[in-house]
């Protein structure tokens, strides 16, 4: 396992990283033991990057990281914050800030959060420059060491690193969410700002492992959000019509190399990218955490690999998701 540096977090982290939304049990029932297996399963395969949020699982997600937290102190555990409230800007207020702070710090036994995101705010928010002053605020008082934020648009994301303290950008980003890659990437290379690429596998869809048969729980964002129910449908199989994700995934699996699975091969296709800091699969079990974790050890990919990724992209993908977000 690799490290990368996350810029100006001043923090080096494992390049494959975990994404603990699933073990808040929003994509169907994980029970506590197995989350606990399968975090311990990740830190013991190299990974020092966990990612979590104050809405997952209602803070199950905080506390499980917590736990092993306590077990591992070297590994570094970043949350989110925003979602607990409707989204609006006024939400996002210097007395939600501290109250979720505090909730979240307590979830994780910490007394200083190591890095916080705003979750996914509403993009008005990036044109209110008192927010992002106190957030820098709630560093100087000791409340986090560094905060970011998890963006939905490229826009979006352009616009945050305007600001001097923005020390993470948090995107959707894999071989069926290219447009990060063009004026993003190198705009944050640029300013030291570290990326961390999530949503790495479309859900799910880059497994390889679903078919047009596969079902999915009434408690799985896959089922209940296809169509952007609950919220921004660019989370569920990273906007991709799910049929269409299938068919373009067939075109993917001859480019698979030897013992590697696809999934391995797209998480290896996000590392090819130098601005990417990290990226954070999640994992339901134990097997899917060490998976993730060995796609560090795939070859880098060639040329041609990486050409026929991209067509495969611009012929069935782009239509669909490359304007959006």
């Amino acid at each position: 396992m690799q490290t990368r540096r996350m810029g100006r977090a001043g923090l080096d982290v494992s390049e494959i990283g975990f994404g603990a939304w699933q073990v808040g049990a929003d994509w169907g029932e994980v029970d506590e033991d197995t989350a606990l297996r399968t975090l311990h399963a990740a830190a013991d395969a190299g990974v020092t990057f966990f990612d979590t949020a104050d809405v997952y699982g209602d803070g199950r997600s905080e506390r499980l990281i917590g736990r092993l937290l306590r077990e591992r102190p070297e590994i570094v555990a970043a949350t989110k914050m925003g979602r607990r409230l409707e989204q609006t800007v006024e939400n996002y207020s210097p007395e939600h800030f501290r109250e979720w702070s505090d909730r979240s710090r307590e979830n994780l036994g910490v007394d200083t959060l190591q890095l916080v995101q705003l979750h996914c705010p509403p993009t008005d928010l990036y044109y209110h420059p008192e927010v992002f002053a106190d957030l820098d605020a709630m560093v100087q008082e000791g409340r986090m060491a560094a905060y970011g934020v998890s963006v939905e648009r490229v826009e979006e994301a352009l616009k945050a690193i305007e600001y001097p303290n923005v020390a993470s950008v948090q995107i959707i980003f894999n071989p069926f969410r290219q447009r990060p890659a063009g004026m993003f990437f190198a705009e944050a290379r640029r300013r030291g700002v570290g990326i961390i690429v999530r949503v790495p596998l479309a859900s799910g869809l880059l497994s390889g492992k679903y078919s047009r048969q596969t079902t999915f729980s009434s408690d799985d964002h896959r089922n209940y959000n296809r169509h952007g129910e609950a919220f921004d449908v660019g989370e569920t199989f990273a906007g991709v019509p799910f049929e269409v994700g299938l068919e373009a995934v067939e075109e993917l699996r001859p480019l698979v190399p030897g013992d590697a699975t696809l999934a391995q091969f797209a998480l290896r296709w996000i590392l090819m990218h130098d601005a990417v800091s990290t990226v954070i699969p999640g994992a339901r079990n134990v097997e899917q955490a060490q998976g993730n974790a060995a796609a560090a050890a795939v070859p880098a990919l060639d040329d041609d690999a990486m050409a026929r990724v991209r067509a495969v992209y611009e012929e069935r993908i782009a239509p669909h998701v490359h304007q959006r977000w």
